[in-house]
């Protein structure tokens, strides 16, 4: 069996050339293939993480699924594929409780949830190892502090004098429209207000976070943290991605950003694993 992951954007890469190349090359060796876009947010991920997955296998009598959502969450698929290619058609969400062919899916873990409990830091402060000030109050908090008696990588990077003054105007949620034009950037002044939606953007501790990049830059997305005026630090990207407190990151913090954002969230690559292994144990 193996499994590929990429963006969603190769399903339309050169007229879909991509996903039909993939397709000839595993089949001349031997394997039959599927793929589908899957939602990290529904599978208990306070993140909304689109992702194309492959699943392939030489195996005779395997038939090859992808794990059904435990989670629902408040998303779009606005990409090439959002609809043939996703759970979104079938999931319910009308007078009756979100549910996926009658199983009753689960709230969404928003980013207070994964987060809350981290000890709170102004702009650069911080250190790569530290105490836990608070009990965990979520179960996702208690399932990512399983195994850690520290706080690894919560370091708050510095801010320019500007970027700390623009903070100061964006409430959760919020984003660079919320900043007063003389503070906004040379470039940003010629912007539409339909333009850039999520730079400058303040995360909304009662939603999901926007895909984790590799870097948490404000000038590219929404990275602010929702009540302290600094960017979300690695272990707070981390918690988002679903990573578990135990795993520390090393490098320059570029680099542990780097780490974080090109990772497959944890959980969802433990929800396909086991996925994969019911199916061969059924088999």
């Amino acid at each position: 069996v193996i499994v590929m992951e990429n963006v969603p954007g190769m399903v339309s890469l050169d007229g879909g050339r991509f996903i039909r190349d993939i397709y000839a090359l595993f089949q001349q060796a031997g394997y039959r293939m599927r793929h589908m876009i899957l939602c990290a947010a529904h599978y208990g991920v306070p993140q909304e993480r689109w992702r194309l997955f492959f699943i392939g296998t030489i195996l005779k009598g395997v038939e090859i699924t992808f794990p059904e959502p435990t989670h629902f969450a408040p998303v779009r698929a606005n990409f090439t594929g959002g609809r043939e290619l996703t759970w979104l058609p079938y999931i319910q969400n009308g007078t009756r409780q979100p549910n996926l062919f009658g199983n009753v899916l689960k709230p969404f873990t928003t980013v207070k949830d994964a987060i809350g409990d981290l000890p709170v830091l102004a702009a650069n402060e911080g250190a790569e190892e530290m105490d836990y000030d608070k009990p965990p109050v979520t179960e996702y908090q208690r399932q990512m502090r399983a195994g850690s008696a520290k706080v690894f990588n919560h370091i708050a990077g510095a801010l320019s004098k500007q970027n700390l003054e623009r903070a100061k105007h964006i409430p959760p949620g919020g984003s660079w429209r919320d900043i007063p034009h003389e503070l906004l950037p040379k470039g940003m002044k010629r912007a539409r207000r339909s333009d850039h939606t999520r730079r400058y953007g303040r995360i909304d501790p009662s939603g999901l976070s926007g895909t984790v990049l590799t870097k948490c830059d404000p000038h590219w997305g929404t990275f602010f943290h929702y009540d302290q005026d600094r960017a979300l630090t690695v272990r707070e990207a981390a918690r988002i991605q679903s990573f578990p407190d135990r795993y520390r990151f090393y490098g320059s913090r570029v680099s542990q950003y780097e780490q974080v954002g090109n990772a497959v969230p944890p959980l969802l690559a433990k929800v396909l694993a086991n996925h994969i292994k019911r199916t061969l144990l059924q088999a």
